[in-house]
């Protein structure tokens, strides 16, 4: 699984420089939806935060303070949105229809981190996947694989 996650951020990451984080920045937009998912059941547990933390760090490259800024940043601008258009904008301008399909699996990983999954964070990555033209062929094939790869995971309907 991390394997495909960092392939997937360090592609992000060649894309801008490691040091910013200024509006628009696909790494800032990718950790507010991942806030946005993980607040979808208005309970964000250590394992999401960790397994974020770990995608972050990992797949960036970044450091102790470089990355606390762009988790800060992510939580902020996830905070002040209104809705997921100002997120899946800049991604798209970024992502190729692949790209956008594989940042949903990362999502549904961070969804499964703590072992629950609600309809809220199934309506969350629904609209998600909506607005950066992902089909729902693809969102719920994503999800399945996602619970697939958890321990005792169960790739059951929708």
């Amino acid at each position: 699984m991390f394997e495909r996650v960092q392939t997937f951020i360090q592609n992000l990451a060649s894309r801008q420089p490691e040091d910013e984080y200024a509006p628009g920045d696909p790494r800032v937009a990718f950790a507010a939806l991942c806030f946005q998912v993980m607040e979808a059941d208005g309970n964000v547990s250590a394992d999401e935060q960790r397994m974020l933390r770990d995608l972050l760090r990992e797949r960036y490259q970044l450091d102790g303070e470089q990355l606390a800024a762009l988790i800060d940043a992510g939580r902020e601008a996830g905070h002040e949105a209104v809705d997921y258009y100002r997120f899946t904008s800049d991604l798209k301008r970024h992502l190729d229809e692949e790209e956008r399909v594989e940042l949903l699996g990362i999502l549904w990983d961070l969804v499964h981190a703590d072992g629950e999954r609600s309809e809220m964070e199934d309506h969350v990555i629904w609209r998600i996947a909506d607005l950066l033209g992902v089909s729902a062929r693809d969102r719920v094939l994503q999800r399945q694989q996602a619970a697939a790869r958890q321990p005792g995971g169960d790739a059951g309907g929708e």
